[in-house]
Protein backbone atom coordinates (compact mmCIF):
# COMPACT_ATOMS: atom_id res chain seq x y z
CA UNK A 1 0.00 0.00 0.00
CA UNK A 2 1.50 3.21 -1.37
CA UNK A 3 0.16 6.66 0.30
CA UNK A 4 0.58 9.69 -1.13
CA UNK A 5 -2.03 11.91 -2.37
CA UNK A 6 -2.22 14.65 -5.06
CA UNK A 7 -0.84 17.94 -4.06
CA UNK A 8 0.33 16.56 -0.26
CA UNK A 9 3.08 18.77 0.99
CA UNK A 10 6.80 17.35 0.68
CA UNK A 11 8.08 16.29 3.81
CA UNK A 12 11.82 16.54 4.65
CA UNK A 13 14.06 14.63 7.62
CA UNK A 14 15.42 17.64 9.60
CA UNK A 15 17.17 15.90 13.06
CA UNK A 16 18.19 12.60 14.20
CA UNK A 17 19.16 11.39 16.91
CA UNK A 18 20.80 7.73 17.72
CA UNK A 19 21.84 5.39 21.00
CA UNK A 20 23.27 2.17 19.97
CA UNK A 21 25.69 -0.28 21.46
CA UNK A 22 28.66 0.70 19.61
CA UNK A 23 27.83 4.70 19.55
CA UNK A 24 25.61 7.11 21.50
CA UNK A 25 24.79 10.06 19.48
CA UNK A 26 25.74 10.48 15.59
CA UNK A 27 29.16 11.52 16.24
CA UNK A 28 30.18 8.50 17.60
CA UNK A 29 27.41 6.24 15.71
CA UNK A 30 29.00 7.53 12.65
CA UNK A 31 32.63 6.94 13.63
CA UNK A 32 31.62 3.53 14.62
CA UNK A 33 30.17 2.68 11.41
CA UNK A 34 32.89 3.90 9.18
CA UNK A 35 35.14 2.11 11.31
CA UNK A 36 33.48 -1.29 11.43
CA UNK A 37 33.63 -1.39 15.19
CA UNK A 38 31.41 -3.44 17.35
CA UNK A 39 30.36 -4.64 20.57
CA UNK A 40 29.37 -8.40 20.07
CA UNK A 41 30.16 -10.33 23.44
CA UNK A 42 28.09 -12.11 25.91
CA UNK A 43 24.69 -10.42 27.19
CA UNK A 44 25.56 -9.12 30.81
CA UNK A 45 22.36 -7.17 31.50
CA UNK A 46 20.39 -9.03 34.56
CA UNK A 47 17.57 -10.97 33.18
CA UNK A 48 19.19 -12.18 30.23
CA UNK A 49 20.85 -15.22 31.28
CA UNK A 50 18.96 -18.28 33.05
CA UNK A 51 18.85 -17.95 36.29
CA UNK A 52 18.89 -21.47 36.74
CA UNK A 53 22.86 -21.38 35.47
CA UNK A 54 23.78 -18.47 36.70
CA UNK A 55 25.37 -17.78 33.21
CA UNK A 56 25.62 -14.77 30.94
CA UNK A 57 27.32 -16.72 28.12
CA UNK A 58 24.32 -18.53 26.72
CA UNK A 59 22.88 -15.50 24.26
CA UNK A 60 25.43 -13.32 22.61
CA UNK A 61 24.56 -10.16 21.28
CA UNK A 62 25.48 -5.73 21.48
CA UNK A 63 24.61 -4.19 24.74
CA UNK A 64 25.03 -0.41 25.31
CA UNK A 65 27.86 0.10 27.78
CA UNK A 66 26.89 3.38 29.65
CA UNK A 67 23.99 5.59 29.00
CA UNK A 68 24.58 9.32 29.17
CA UNK A 69 21.71 10.83 30.49
CA UNK A 70 21.88 14.80 30.08
CA UNK A 71 21.92 16.56 33.62
CA UNK A 72 18.54 18.53 32.26
CA UNK A 73 16.12 15.46 33.11
CA UNK A 74 15.13 15.28 37.16
CA UNK A 75 16.41 12.26 38.61
CA UNK A 76 12.81 12.03 40.40
CA UNK A 77 11.45 10.85 37.02
CA UNK A 78 14.52 9.11 36.18
CA UNK A 79 14.39 6.59 38.87
CA UNK A 80 11.16 4.90 37.89
CA UNK A 81 12.57 4.94 34.22
CA UNK A 82 12.79 1.85 32.49
CA UNK A 83 15.87 2.05 30.20
CA UNK A 84 13.87 2.22 27.09
CA UNK A 85 12.37 4.48 28.53
CA UNK A 86 15.73 6.61 29.40
CA UNK A 87 16.93 5.83 26.04
CA UNK A 88 14.12 7.19 24.29
CA UNK A 89 14.72 10.67 26.32
CA UNK A 90 18.73 10.48 25.38
CA UNK A 91 18.05 9.75 21.84
CA UNK A 92 14.70 12.39 21.37
CA UNK A 93 16.84 14.88 22.83
CA UNK A 94 19.43 14.54 20.38
CA UNK A 95 17.64 15.06 17.34
CA UNK A 96 14.90 17.77 19.07
CA UNK A 97 17.83 19.99 19.29
CA UNK A 98 19.52 19.22 15.78
CA UNK A 99 16.08 20.23 14.18
CA UNK A 100 15.91 23.58 16.59
CA UNK A 101 12.20 22.70 17.61
CA UNK A 102 12.26 24.92 20.91
CA UNK A 103 10.74 27.70 18.95
CA UNK A 104 8.04 25.31 17.20
CA UNK A 105 4.09 25.54 19.02
CA UNK A 106 4.00 22.47 21.05
CA UNK A 107 0.34 21.62 19.69
CA UNK A 108 1.93 21.01 15.89
CA UNK A 109 4.26 18.29 17.11
CA UNK A 110 3.91 14.99 17.23
CA UNK A 111 5.00 11.50 18.63
CA UNK A 112 4.64 7.76 16.96
CA UNK A 113 6.79 5.36 19.33
CA UNK A 114 7.61 2.53 17.37
CA UNK A 115 7.23 -1.04 19.28
CA UNK A 116 5.82 -3.22 21.64
CA UNK A 117 6.29 -5.44 24.10
CA UNK A 118 9.43 -3.07 24.58
CA UNK A 119 10.46 -3.64 28.12
CA UNK A 120 10.41 -7.35 28.62
CA UNK A 121 13.66 -7.76 30.52
CA UNK A 122 12.54 -5.08 33.62
CA UNK A 123 8.95 -6.52 33.99
CA UNK A 124 10.59 -10.08 33.86
CA UNK A 125 12.93 -8.90 37.29
CA UNK A 126 9.87 -7.53 38.44
CA UNK A 127 8.04 -10.28 38.47
CA UNK A 128 10.89 -12.70 39.91
CA UNK A 129 11.87 -10.18 42.42
CA UNK A 130 7.72 -10.06 44.05
CA UNK A 131 7.65 -13.31 43.04
CA UNK A 132 7.00 -13.95 47.26
CA UNK A 133 5.09 -10.90 48.02
CA UNK A 134 3.14 -9.74 44.75
CA UNK A 135 1.47 -7.46 47.10
CA UNK A 136 4.73 -5.62 47.43
CA UNK A 137 5.17 -4.53 44.31
CA UNK A 138 5.26 -0.97 43.20
CA UNK A 139 2.32 1.41 42.39
CA UNK A 140 4.65 2.74 39.52
CA UNK A 141 4.73 -0.72 37.96
CA UNK A 142 1.08 0.01 36.64
CA UNK A 143 2.76 2.45 34.61
CA UNK A 144 6.00 1.28 33.39
CA UNK A 145 4.58 -2.44 32.11
CA UNK A 146 2.84 -0.23 29.78
CA UNK A 147 4.63 0.83 26.12
CA UNK A 148 2.69 4.17 26.56
CA UNK A 149 4.53 5.05 29.45
CA UNK A 150 6.99 5.68 26.83
CA UNK A 151 5.31 8.27 25.68
CA UNK A 152 4.16 9.85 28.62
CA UNK A 153 7.45 10.61 30.01
CA UNK A 154 8.80 12.15 26.44
CA UNK A 155 5.47 14.34 26.15
CA UNK A 156 6.39 15.04 30.49
CA UNK A 157 9.56 15.89 29.28
CA UNK A 158 9.44 18.19 25.83
CA UNK A 159 6.77 20.42 24.65
CA UNK A 160 4.71 17.68 22.48
CA UNK A 161 1.32 18.23 22.58
CA UNK A 162 -0.54 17.34 19.29
CA UNK A 163 -0.39 13.70 20.09
CA UNK A 164 1.59 10.64 21.06
CA UNK A 165 1.15 7.23 20.60
CA UNK A 166 2.67 3.72 19.97
CA UNK A 167 3.15 1.65 17.25
CA UNK A 168 3.96 -1.99 17.23
CA UNK A 169 5.18 -3.87 13.74
CA UNK A 170 7.64 -6.24 15.06
CA UNK A 171 11.13 -5.49 13.77
CA UNK A 172 9.33 -3.37 10.92
CA UNK A 173 8.41 -1.06 14.31
CA UNK A 174 10.78 1.51 13.97
CA UNK A 175 10.30 2.15 10.36
CA UNK A 176 6.56 2.04 10.44
CA UNK A 177 6.61 4.72 13.34
CA UNK A 178 8.95 6.79 10.49
CA UNK A 179 6.36 6.27 7.70
CA UNK A 180 3.39 7.15 9.95
CA UNK A 181 5.22 10.39 10.81
CA UNK A 182 5.07 11.17 7.86
CA UNK A 183 1.64 10.97 6.98
CA UNK A 184 0.75 12.94 10.20
CA UNK A 185 2.67 15.66 8.66
CA UNK A 186 1.54 15.76 5.35
CA UNK A 187 -2.17 15.22 6.09
CA UNK A 188 -1.74 18.26 8.14
CA UNK A 189 -2.67 16.48 11.37
CA UNK A 190 0.51 18.54 12.41
CA UNK A 191 4.06 20.68 11.48
CA UNK A 192 6.56 18.64 12.57
CA UNK A 193 6.51 14.92 13.74
CA UNK A 194 9.32 12.81 16.09
CA UNK A 195 9.42 9.23 14.78
CA UNK A 196 11.03 7.15 17.34
CA UNK A 197 12.26 3.35 17.06
CA UNK A 198 12.04 2.01 20.71
CA UNK A 199 15.07 0.36 22.51
CA UNK A 200 13.32 -3.54 22.76
CA UNK A 201 14.77 -4.55 26.07
CA UNK A 202 14.28 -8.39 26.31
CA UNK A 203 15.01 -10.92 28.74
CA UNK A 204 15.94 -14.55 28.55
CA UNK A 205 12.09 -15.58 27.78
CA UNK A 206 12.39 -13.92 24.72
CA UNK A 207 15.54 -14.92 23.39
CA UNK A 208 15.20 -18.74 24.13
CA UNK A 209 12.32 -18.26 22.11
CA UNK A 210 13.98 -16.91 19.31
CA UNK A 211 16.77 -19.42 19.07
CA UNK A 212 13.94 -22.41 19.38
CA UNK A 213 12.46 -20.92 16.44
CA UNK A 214 15.89 -20.54 14.40
CA UNK A 215 15.60 -16.84 14.08
CA UNK A 216 18.38 -15.93 16.59
CA UNK A 217 22.07 -17.42 16.05
CA UNK A 218 23.28 -20.05 18.15
CA UNK A 219 25.93 -21.00 19.73
CA UNK A 220 28.31 -21.58 16.78
CA UNK A 221 30.59 -18.21 17.35
CA UNK A 222 30.88 -18.37 21.30
CA UNK A 223 34.51 -18.29 21.38
CA UNK A 224 34.56 -15.62 18.91
CA UNK A 225 31.30 -13.31 19.32
CA UNK A 226 32.67 -10.47 16.52
CA UNK A 227 32.28 -13.06 13.81
CA UNK A 228 28.42 -14.37 15.20
CA UNK A 229 26.82 -11.42 12.94
CA UNK A 230 26.75 -12.40 9.45
CA UNK A 231 23.99 -10.84 6.90
CA UNK A 232 23.94 -12.18 3.26
CA UNK A 233 27.48 -14.75 4.22
CA UNK A 234 27.06 -18.11 3.90
CA UNK A 235 27.93 -18.81 7.12
CA UNK A 236 25.51 -17.01 8.83
CA UNK A 237 22.69 -18.95 11.28
CA UNK A 238 20.59 -16.04 12.52
CA UNK A 239 20.41 -12.68 13.54
CA UNK A 240 22.42 -11.09 16.63
CA UNK A 241 20.39 -8.57 19.24
CA UNK A 242 21.72 -5.29 19.46
CA UNK A 243 20.85 -2.62 21.89
CA UNK A 244 19.62 0.37 20.12
CA UNK A 245 17.17 3.24 19.63
CA UNK A 246 17.04 5.93 16.98
CA UNK A 247 14.71 9.26 16.61
CA UNK A 248 14.01 10.77 12.86
CA UNK A 249 12.17 14.85 12.47
CA UNK A 250 10.27 14.90 10.00
CA UNK A 251 8.75 18.43 8.77
CA UNK A 252 6.59 19.73 5.85
CA UNK A 253 8.86 21.41 3.64
CA UNK A 254 8.51 25.16 4.05
CA UNK A 255 6.80 25.62 7.58
CA UNK A 256 9.89 27.39 8.75
CA UNK A 257 13.66 28.18 8.10
CA UNK A 258 15.89 25.24 8.97
CA UNK A 259 19.40 25.40 7.84
CA UNK A 260 19.99 22.21 6.08
CA UNK A 261 17.82 18.79 6.16
CA UNK A 262 18.94 15.80 5.60
CA UNK A 263 16.78 14.36 2.95
CA UNK A 264 13.28 14.78 1.34
CA UNK A 265 11.14 11.02 1.74
CA UNK A 266 9.87 10.55 -1.86
CA UNK A 267 7.75 7.51 -1.30
CA UNK A 268 6.98 4.52 1.07
CA UNK A 269 4.99 1.64 0.81
CA UNK A 270 4.04 -1.15 3.57
CA UNK A 271 1.95 -4.87 2.85
CA UNK A 272 1.05 -7.66 4.94
CA UNK A 273 1.17 -11.03 3.67
CA UNK A 274 -1.47 -12.93 5.76
CA UNK A 275 1.07 -14.84 7.61
CA UNK A 276 1.38 -15.17 11.52
CA UNK A 277 4.95 -17.00 10.59
CA UNK A 278 8.50 -16.02 10.30
CA UNK A 279 9.11 -16.84 7.31
CA UNK A 280 8.90 -13.89 5.17
CA UNK A 281 7.10 -13.43 1.80
CA UNK A 282 9.01 -12.30 -1.34
CA UNK A 283 5.52 -11.32 -2.83
CA UNK A 284 5.28 -8.44 -0.18
CA UNK A 285 9.01 -7.29 -0.16
CA UNK A 286 8.22 -7.13 -4.01
CA UNK A 287 5.33 -5.30 -3.85
CA UNK A 288 7.00 -2.57 -0.91
CA UNK A 289 10.21 -1.99 -2.75
CA UNK A 290 7.99 -1.67 -6.11
CA UNK A 291 5.27 0.74 -3.98
CA UNK A 292 7.95 3.08 -2.87
CA UNK A 293 9.47 3.53 -6.23
CA UNK A 294 6.41 3.98 -8.35
CA UNK A 295 5.00 6.75 -5.26
CA UNK A 296 8.50 8.74 -5.76
CA UNK A 297 8.09 8.38 -9.30
CA UNK A 298 11.61 6.54 -9.78
CA UNK A 299 12.78 3.45 -11.42
CA UNK A 300 15.39 0.69 -10.23
CA UNK A 301 17.98 2.27 -12.08
CA UNK A 302 17.73 5.72 -10.17
CA UNK A 303 18.11 4.35 -6.89
CA UNK A 304 22.11 4.33 -6.07
CA UNK A 305 22.26 2.29 -2.53
CA UNK A 306 19.74 0.19 -0.66
CA UNK A 307 20.43 -0.37 3.56
CA UNK A 308 18.32 -4.01 3.45
CA UNK A 309 16.90 -5.44 6.39
CA UNK A 310 19.51 -8.12 6.74
CA UNK A 311 19.03 -9.79 9.77
CA UNK A 312 21.56 -13.10 9.04
CA UNK A 313 18.55 -15.43 9.12
CA UNK A 314 18.75 -18.09 6.83
CA UNK A 315 15.58 -17.59 4.61
CA UNK A 316 15.18 -13.84 5.55
CA UNK A 317 18.28 -13.07 3.16
CA UNK A 318 17.90 -15.13 1.30
CA UNK A 319 13.80 -14.06 0.48
CA UNK A 320 15.21 -10.30 0.46
CA UNK A 321 18.22 -10.40 -2.26
CA UNK A 322 15.67 -12.55 -4.45
CA UNK A 323 12.85 -9.38 -4.17
CA UNK A 324 15.95 -6.78 -4.69
CA UNK A 325 16.89 -9.20 -7.99
CA UNK A 326 13.52 -9.39 -9.21
CA UNK A 327 12.83 -5.22 -8.41
CA UNK A 328 16.07 -4.56 -10.36
CA UNK A 329 18.46 -3.20 -7.41
CA UNK A 330 21.24 -5.67 -8.30
CA UNK A 331 23.77 -2.88 -9.32
CA UNK A 332 22.60 -0.09 -6.36
CA UNK A 333 25.62 -0.23 -3.76
CA UNK A 334 24.10 -2.76 -0.41
CA UNK A 335 25.77 -2.86 2.76
CA UNK A 336 24.03 -4.50 6.00
CA UNK A 337 23.94 -1.76 9.08
CA UNK A 338 23.04 -5.03 11.67
CA UNK A 339 26.58 -6.24 11.09
CA UNK A 340 27.78 -3.14 12.91
CA UNK A 341 25.22 -2.55 15.41
CA UNK A 342 22.66 -6.30 15.72
CA UNK A 343 19.64 -6.55 15.30
CA UNK A 344 17.51 -3.92 17.49
CA UNK A 345 14.06 -5.25 16.43
CA UNK A 346 11.59 -2.41 17.05
CA UNK A 347 14.46 -0.11 16.69
CA UNK A 348 15.83 -1.36 13.64
CA UNK A 349 13.98 0.86 11.45
CA UNK A 350 14.44 3.94 12.62
CA UNK A 351 18.45 3.04 13.13
CA UNK A 352 18.84 1.96 10.04
CA UNK A 353 17.43 5.06 8.39
CA UNK A 354 19.51 7.42 10.49
CA UNK A 355 22.46 5.00 9.31
CA UNK A 356 21.37 5.98 5.78
CA UNK A 357 21.08 9.39 6.12
CA UNK A 358 24.21 9.67 7.88
CA UNK A 359 26.07 8.15 5.05
CA UNK A 360 24.42 9.89 2.25
CA UNK A 361 25.06 13.16 4.69
CA UNK A 362 29.01 11.87 4.78
CA UNK A 363 28.95 10.62 1.00
CA UNK A 364 30.48 7.19 2.31
CA UNK A 365 29.38 3.59 3.02
CA UNK A 366 30.13 1.83 5.98
CA UNK A 367 31.60 -1.49 5.50
CA UNK A 368 29.61 -4.99 6.10
CA UNK A 369 31.10 -6.81 8.95
CA UNK A 370 31.95 -10.81 8.07
CA UNK A 371 30.73 -10.30 4.40
CA UNK A 372 33.58 -12.59 3.08
CA UNK A 373 31.00 -15.16 1.52
CA UNK A 374 28.42 -13.74 0.04
CA UNK A 375 25.07 -15.57 -0.69
CA UNK A 376 25.01 -14.06 -3.90
CA UNK A 377 28.18 -12.30 -5.45
CA UNK A 378 26.49 -10.37 -8.66
CA UNK A 379 25.35 -7.69 -5.97
CA UNK A 380 26.81 -4.39 -5.13
CA UNK A 381 28.35 -5.38 -2.30
CA UNK A 382 30.25 -2.88 0.15
CA UNK A 383 32.23 -5.41 1.92
CA UNK A 384 34.54 -5.09 5.15
CA UNK A 385 35.92 -1.94 4.37
CA UNK A 386 34.03 1.75 3.86
CA UNK A 387 34.00 2.85 0.53
CA UNK A 388 33.55 6.65 -0.64
CA UNK A 389 30.40 6.91 -2.69
CA UNK A 390 28.85 9.77 -4.21
CA UNK A 391 24.97 9.29 -3.49
CA UNK A 392 21.42 10.99 -3.56
CA UNK A 393 18.65 8.28 -3.48
CA UNK A 394 17.88 5.48 -1.50
CA UNK A 395 15.69 3.03 -0.30
CA UNK A 396 16.10 1.10 3.21
CA UNK A 397 13.59 -2.03 4.20
CA UNK A 398 12.14 -3.58 7.12
CA UNK A 399 10.30 -6.68 7.70
CA UNK A 400 8.75 -7.78 10.61
CA UNK A 401 6.93 -10.84 11.91
CA UNK A 402 2.89 -11.35 11.17
CA UNK A 403 3.93 -10.77 7.87
CA UNK A 404 5.02 -7.30 7.49
CA UNK A 405 6.52 -6.00 4.71
CA UNK A 406 8.02 -1.87 4.83
CA UNK A 407 9.98 0.41 2.68
CA UNK A 408 10.92 4.38 2.21
CA UNK A 409 12.69 5.97 -0.58
CA UNK A 410 14.40 9.05 0.22
CA UNK A 411 16.32 11.78 -1.61
CA UNK A 412 19.73 14.13 -0.12
CA UNK A 413 18.12 17.11 -0.09
CA UNK A 414 19.30 19.68 -2.28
Amino acid sequence: MTSRLPDQPDVVITGLGVTTAVGQGKDAFTAALFEGRHAFAPLRRPGRSMPADGSATAFLGAEIAELAVPEAFPARVLRTASLSARTALVTIAEAWHEAGLDDVDPTRIGLVVGGSNVQQRELTQAHARHADHPEFVRPTYGLTFMDTDLCGLCTELFPIRGFAHTLGGASASGLLAVQQAVWAVRSGQVDVCIALGALMDLSYWEFLAFRAMGAMGSHRFADDPGSACRPFDRQRDGFLFGEACGAVVVEREGVRRHPEPYARVLGMATAVDGNRNPDPSLAGEISVIEGALAEAGLSASDIEYVNPHGTGSLIGDDTELRALAECGLRDARINATKSITGHGLSAAGAVEVVATLLQMREQRLHPTRNLVDPVDDSFGWVRQESVPFAFDTAVSLSMGFGGLSSAICLRKWQ
